[in-house]
């Protein structure tokens, strides 16, 4: 027996409240009418919505009470038919199936009577619903289409369950438009026109625009502006994450796989959109199951289906070309890196989407920069998707910036609050007769005062946002935080700073300017794009110890690529053995670190755009020479894993001391000493490296020695590096041109070269300097003079401090 109500103890209680009296809980079950006379706020909404009368609850309650004590209704629209049953019997099965596999199930298996309460709210809830017995007649014939409807509609279930219909965002205009891709959108057109292994499979490295054919294809079918046997078809995206989501149990993923397989089968006009396609190779794999791909392959090769794939070109190799019964159902697309000039077509084309978004101008030269920046920078992604993402994060940090849009923003919002509250109070006013109307009107003329102030000082604020525009410099800005460029050097123009090049490296390297001029117009040429574009520059310094080659590299490091930190140095003396090669490329398969990248390869894919200095090249072994044959020649290598590393970019210096301890008085027959050391250095070459390594280089610099002069230039650059160092603790440091000369004539040594004056300096200046800071702890130092040596001490540089006043202690500092 049923509850009855505990207000009116009549009626079946359908409606159960709880509620706290007297410290108590108590429980209570009400009927439809006396919820309503109550005012239960939810169930007087849906009786409203409903249009349930009076009568119409009274009629329920005696159908209820009817069935309840086993009679037979008398209402025929609660009468439901055998064909009715049978047309949702199959229906019932699929829920109950989809129900059970997932461990589910809504059903209660006691012993109390299930009511179907469709059979009273069906007849009512239809539109333009009638209180006679023919509208009761027609409302029953809806009863039947909507039913059919609802059949309709579960035949979707997985569709839309599992799958994005990339049709119906076409038509609603959420999808970018595709620009460019033309050969490749109608090669895919005209794969899915095919009979049979209509199955187009876009491969592409990542961020080259797979995913946007397919999406391309959907907004073709949308405009019907492809062939009439794709008209109709619509496009769905599976998202293979939720499709596996929650399958616990054996069957579970099986069961929605062939479930989504049969509704797609059913409707007959869907193509499924896989991207990534590669993972249904592995996706549902459990032990006695199957995985996707195998129970894709029947409803492939019949053509029940038909798929749009999308993977790399790795995984493709991997997973699909493994499985020849799964690659012979696909028909392989190869999408290339677009160019330069295609990629900023392509961003022309879809600006004006992020203009709209972050509210901000984009000219088309920055588009352009944008393109031309994440080239050459971003060396591993592709284009367009990193000069996207480049002009994307630029223009987000500029408007988080912008004062000006963070305004418009705010004002925005506080505009939107002020109407709805001058609206609502508008309303409130209507329907008041007292007195307080009067003083409502005159809220609401202040309000609507107030928010014609404000919609003006939108405009203005409008047409200041609409000035601000995207420059190369927040392109630039990016740029330097993903790989740590500084910007300044970005938006300089390259070949102003390649014009002075020269310049710069003379400041800082002395007495070698032949070596300078062989090195910049080598740079000339390679960045003006006259030599070879995929061949490295490439040097061979050879010299004394001491005389320049090394400070070469690094100033060249530094003025190149801004930043020390690129040069990649290589001591020749750890890869004097034959398995060393694996520490440049990798260790091969089945070898111990082969998991580990090689020590270049590795750090070339990380940062492009490098000088990498092969120190004392004689000292190693042949087969290291061998790969640096092919980096010289091809401007790429391939390494351990397959991958190729691309040397295009960099600087490969290579130095030895080759030559340098042969007889420098050998004569000459009129030859200058230049002349003769260069001779020599190439002959002493020729014992170590083959012909055709020595061919490869771009440049053989031979470093003369130093003479006495160039050693006073020297002594002063390294006392402007002291001071460099003594600045940081503010101290200055100022010196004698006397003492420079005297640094200079007693550390000139041709053998060891400059070397020798950093040891002199060392142990002469730095150490006595060090001495005195260390002895007057006590003062705090103003600057340090440093002096030629007087008449007594003929020896020893005449160093000074200059204090400003006694320094105070920690505890003193703390006091004061």
């Amino acid at each position: 027996m049923m509850e009855l109500c505990s207000r009116c103890k009549k009626r079946v209680a359908v409606v159960f409240v709880t509620r706290f009296e007297g410290g108590k809980t108590l429980n209570e079950g009400i009927c439809l009418k006396c919820a309503k006379e109550l005012g239960i706020k939810p169930v007087e909404s849906m009786i409203e919505k409903m249009g349930l009368s009076d009568e119409d609850l009274d009629r329920m309650d005696m159908e209820m009470d009817s069935m309840i004590n086993g009679e037979n209704p008398e209402n025929e629209n609660l009468t439901e038919s055998d064909d009715n049953e049978e047309e949702t019997d199959s229906e019932e099965k699929i829920d109950s199936s989809e129900e059970d596999s997932d461990g589910t199930d809504d059903t209660d298996k006691g012993n109390a009577p299930a009511i179907d309460f469709r059979k009273f709210f069906a007849p009512l809830t239809n539109l333009g619903v009638q209180k006679n017995s023919d509208s009761e007649k027609t409302d029953g014939t809806k009863e039947k289409s909507g039913t059919s409807g609802e059949k309709k509609k579960q035949k979707r279930k997985y569709l839309n369950m599992y799958c994005s219909n990339l049709t119906g965002l076409a038509k609603e205009g959420k999808l970018d438009r595709v620009i460019g891709r033309e050969r490749e959108i109608a090669r895919t057109v005209q794969i899915l026109c095919r009979r049979q292994k209509n199955n187009p499979c876009l491969i592409g490295e990542p961020g080259v625009g797979k995913t946007a054919v397919a999406e391309a294809v959907a907004q073709l079918v949308v405009s019907e502006n492809v062939p009439w046997k794709l008209r109709g078809k619509e496009i769905f995206l599976l998202d293979l994450t939720s499709l596996v989501a929650g399958t616990q149990f054996r069957g579970q993923f099986e069961s929605r796989m062939k479930g989504l397989i049969d509704e797609i089968r059913a409707n007959g006009n869907i193509v499924l959109v896989i991207d990534e396609i590669h993972m249904i190779a592995g996706t549902g794999n459990a032990e006695g199951g199957m995985n996707a791909a195998n129970i894709l392959k029947p409803a492939l090769s019949k053509g029940e289906i038909q798929v749009i794939g999308a993977t790399t070109l790795n995984e493709y190799r991997k997973y699909i070309e493994s499985d020849s019964a799964l690659e012979r159902r696909f028909q392989p697309i190869v999408l290339e890196e677009p160019s330069i000039e295609d990629s900023t077509s392509i961003l022309l084309g879809i600006k004006n989407y992020y203009e709209r978004f972050h509210g901000i101008n984009i000219p088309d030269e920055t588009v352009s920069a944008a393109v031309r920046l994440s080239e050459r920078y971003i060396t591993d992604r592709f284009l367009p998707d990193k000069a996207i993402d480049l002009l994307d994060e630029a223009s987000s940090n500029l408007a988080l910036n912008s004062s000006v849009i963070k305004d418009v923003e705010l004002l925005a919002e506080d505009l939107g609050k002020l109407k709805s509250e001058r609206e609502a109070l508008e309303l409130e006013a209507a329907e008041t007769t007292d007195n307080t109307a009067d003083e409502k009107y005159r809220r609401i003329a202040d309000m609507r005062t107030k928010e014609i102030g404000m919609e003006a000082r939108f405009k203005e604020l409008s047409a200041e946002r609409d000035k601000i525009s995207l420059s190369v410099d927040d392109l630039a800005k990016v740029v330097e935080i993903w790989t740590g460029v500084p910007a300044s050097s970005i938006t300089e123009h390259e070949f102003a700073r390649i014009d002075t090049l020269g310049q710069r490296l003379r400041e800082h390297i002395i007495g070698q300017d032949k070596a300078v001029d062989a090195v910049v117009r080598a740079i000339k040429r390679s960045r003006a794009g006259v030599s070879s574009k995929r061949k490295p520059v490439s040097f061979i310094f050879a010299g004394s110890t001491g005389v320049g080659k090394t400070e070469l590299v690094k100033c060249l490091a530094a003025d190149l690529f801004n930043s020390p930190e690129t040069l990649i140095r290589l001591d020749m003396s750890e890869f004097m053995e034959k398995h060393s090669v694996s520490r440049i490329i990798g260790s091969p398969p089945g070898y111990v670190g082969y998991d580990d990248a090689g020590q270049l390869t590795e750090k070339i894919r990380r940062k492009p755009y490098s000088v990498v200095l092969f120190d004392e090249i004689e000292k190693a072994h042949p087969n290291v020479l061998n790969i640096l044959l092919q980096i010289l020649d091809e401007g790429r290598v391939t390494d351990a894993h397959g991958k190729i590393v691309g040397f295009e970019n960099t600087v490969i210096i290579m130095t030895t001391n080759a030559g340098a301890s042969m007889a420098s008085n050998t004569p000459g027959f009129g030859a200058t000493a230049y002349e003769q050391e260069s001779d020599r250095t190439l002959k002493a070459l020729g014992e170590f490296l083959r012909p055709e390594f020595i061919n490869r280089v771009d440049e053989i610099v031979t470093f003369r020695s130093l003479e006495k002069e160039d050693f006073v230039k020297i002594s002063g650059l390294m006392l402007a590096e002291l001071k460099e160092t003594l600045a940081v603790k503010r101290i200055s440091v100022e010196w004698t041109s006397e003492a420079q000369a005297f640094i200079a004539e007693k550390s000139f040594s041709r053998r060891f070269g400059a070397r020798n004056m950093r040891r002199y300096v060392q142990t002469h200046v730095e150490d006595e300097i060090a001495d005195l800071i260390i002895k007057n702890y006590n003062y705090v130092i103003k600057s340090v003079k440093i002096d030629a040596p007087d008449e007594n001490n003929s020896e020893k540089l005449h160093i000074m401090l200059e204090y400003d006043y006694p320094a105070l202690s920690s505890a003193e500092e703390s006091k004061k």
